[in-house]
């Protein structure tokens, strides 16, 4: 068993688990916006105070609960990794910027969780071996998967 493969499934495995529990409990919560959040961008407050327009509240919160749960699901279950990778180091791009005033951070200079995250999920998506282990080859079989488009995607 390659060690190597086994340690960046392990990590992708792991940022699978925690993308899904802090997206299924934003689905779960009937209350929860992403407004507060958004209107309280320290960095880029304009453009984030856009997202949290009325108009715009109705799609950008179910994307965000959504997205981040399916994020978590495909790392989880080796799923659509590179697609679901990428889609998460985005994320992880956009929630980087209301909390922070850039370039200082809480507990530095630039680098907080957030980068750390998008750092390792570019990883995940990059890197082949992270992508071995999961249900990704069994899917590539199907009728689906056989699709020239979605095919290379599973």
């Amino acid at each position: 068993m390659n060690k190597v493969a086994v340690a960046a499934t392990t990590l992708r495995m792991l940022l699978g688990w925690l993308m899904f529990f802090a997206g299924i409990e934003k689905v779960l919560n009937p209350e929860w916006t992403a407004q507060g959040f958004l209107l309280s961008a320290k960095t880029f407050p304009d453009f984030y105070a856009w997202f949290a327009l009325p108009m715009n509240t109705w799609w950008v919160d179910p994307m965000n609960a959504w997205g981040i749960t399916l994020v978590g699901v495909g790392l989880l279950l080796g799923v659509a990794v590179r697609p679901a990778a990428w889609a998460g180091a985005l994320l992880m791009v956009l929630y980087y910027f209301p909390q922070n005033v850039f370039p200082t951070v809480p507990h530095g200079y630039i680098v907080e969780e957030h980068v750390i995250y998008a750092a390792a999920l570019i990883f995940i998506a990059v890197f082949a071996p992270a992508q071995h282990f999961g249900l990704g080859k069994m899917c590539r079989q199907t009728p689906l998967g056989k699709l020239p488009v979605i095919g290379p995607m599973l």
